[in-house]
């Protein structure tokens, strides 16, 4: 007769995620509960996104004065960026750390920090008020934001991917990305909602304000979620083999040890963030700042657009547990090769059908990215290591190359005046995530490296 033994829980609540001898049999319920406490955390990792980018002409007057807009932009971009500078050092610290100790507990850690570091900017005085202290406030506020975000993403992919059965990890880690995609809206509707009943005055005075003190109560029900979660069953059974604590994985080793899913990683999560950023936080500057188009249609276009991928998302998550990631990555990867020109064309064209169209089209070939990477990567890293090297490869490459996007391309387009930068940046991420696709394995349906077969056990007749 087999054994059954109940992983052991890391937060006081009974666990029903269970091992059967090379099995492991999680629990529907317990499984939601993750994927909704882990999707909160990216929604409101990217409220603050959201707000900051959709806001930026605002905070670039309010903090950094200057007689030019576009300094004003490229100061308030740059703030923006020097967040993406310090992820990596982030994801090296509660990467290794969550590998050690848990991804519950460090998840709840990260949510503490990024709710204190967003809704410190909420607080901090104008330049106006005391001068040079508001930008340098300003930049220390999002180097908190971006060190706790440097175990963000990574460690909700994975607690998603080890909790999620095989068979449905692309769909169930699809709604890590339809909470970014919630928060986003919820940050861009607040910020569209208030441009359009506050004066630009009071909007500057004291408006841009409200979207981050929102940032206090949402990080503590976020937090309360996360302490209430269980630890996944692969980091359980990871510390079982321990007998006692896990050993410690030397950071080196984490590195060293997985190049090759390291460069894999940084590939794929290079394409996935330069258009993540390109559309989502890019383009509203754009179609306001360079362009010249009306603020407020420009702002809903967007939304429209990320209303329409929330829509998509998972039903995409689950084309890659029938057809594998392999297929749906590299369609997006050819998408923006082809369509980047003809959709930043149409946006340039400048009615709201022309705009529209190219947005959605771009939109589309993203959720490609969005429904699949968050299975992907981290099956590329075994368990032993996966938040540690997840962390840091998805960090390095989003410092790098999705962070400084908006920066990056708004210089290109001022030292250049060519305005079809944004399409070419894209389609030169498209060539590098082509390449990182062709190498990587298929893993729709398949254990995670390092972890037993996991499928889906049935709902209880009774609760609880």
């Amino acid at each position: 007769m087999s054994t059954v033994s109940v992983v052991a829980p890391a937060s006081g609540v009974k666990s029903r995620a269970a091992k059967t001898p090379g099995t492991t049999v999680t629990d529907p319920a317990l499984v939601r509960r993750a994927v909704k406490a882990a999707a909160l955390g990216n929604a409101m990792e990217w409220f603050d996104f959201g707000v900051y980018s959709y806001i930026a002409v605002t905070l670039g007057k309010v903090f950094f004065p200057s007689g030019n807009p576009t300094a004003q932009l490229l100061s308030t971009f740059g703030a923006f960026a020097a967040a993406f500078l310090v992820r990596p050092l982030g994801g090296m610290v509660f990467g290794p750390l969550g590998d050690r100790v848990g991804r519950q507990k460090v998840l709840a850690l990260t949510m503490i920090m990024m709710a204190a570091g967003t809704f410190a900017i909420g607080l901090i005085p104008s330049y106006a008020t005391i001068g040079v202290g508001a930008p340098v406030l300003l930049l220390v506020a999002r180097l908190v934001q971006g060190f706790s975000t440097g175990g963000e993403y990574a460690g909700a992919a994975t607690f998603i991917a080890e909790y999620a059965p095989d068979k449905r990890r692309g769909f169930l880690g699809s709604w890590l990305e339809f909470g970014t995609l919630a928060g986003y809206i919820g940050g861009a509707g607040l910020v569209t909602l208030m441009t359009a009943l506050l004066s630009a005055d009071d909007l500057t005075a004291w408006g841009w304000r409200i979207p981050f003190l929102i940032a206090g109560p949402m990080g503590i029900i976020g937090l309360y979620l996360r302490m209430r979660l269980e630890e996944t069953p692969a980091f359980t059974a990871e510390v079982e083999k321990a007998e006692t604590d896990r050993p410690k994985v030397p950071l080196r080793e984490m590195i060293t040890g997985q190049w090759r899913a390291l460069l894999l990683c940084v590939g794929l999560v290079l394409v996935f963030n330069v258009t993540d950023y390109m559309l989502l936080s890019y383009m509203p500057s754009y179609l306001t700042g360079q362009l010249h188009y009306d603020e407020t249609h420009g702002l809903l276009v967007v939304l429209g657009v990320m209303a329409l991928m929330m829509i998509v998302q998972p039903f995409a998550g689950a084309l890659t547990d029938r057809i594998g990631r392999r297929p749906v990555i590299a369609a997006g990867c050819a998408g923006f090769l082809v369509l980047s020109v003809p959709a930043l064309l149409l946006i340039r064209e400048g009615s709201l059908l022309a705009v529209a169209l190219g947005m959605g089209a771009l939109g589309l070939l993203l959720v490609c990215f969005t429904a699949a990477m968050p299975s992907a990567l981290p099956a590329l890293f075994p368990t032993n290591v996966r938040y540690g090297s997840l962390s840091i490869g998805f960090n390095v490459s989003v410092s790098l190359f999705g962070g400084t996007t908006p920066l990056v391309v708004t210089a290109l387009i001022g030292a250049t005046g060519n305005m079809m930068m944004p399409a070419y940046y894209m389609m030169a991420a498209a060539v590098v995530g082509g390449f990182a696709v062709w190498r990587m394995a298929e893993s729709a349906g398949r254990p995670l490296p390092g972890s037993a077969p996991s499928v889906a056990g049935r709902e209880p007749s009774v609760a609880g």
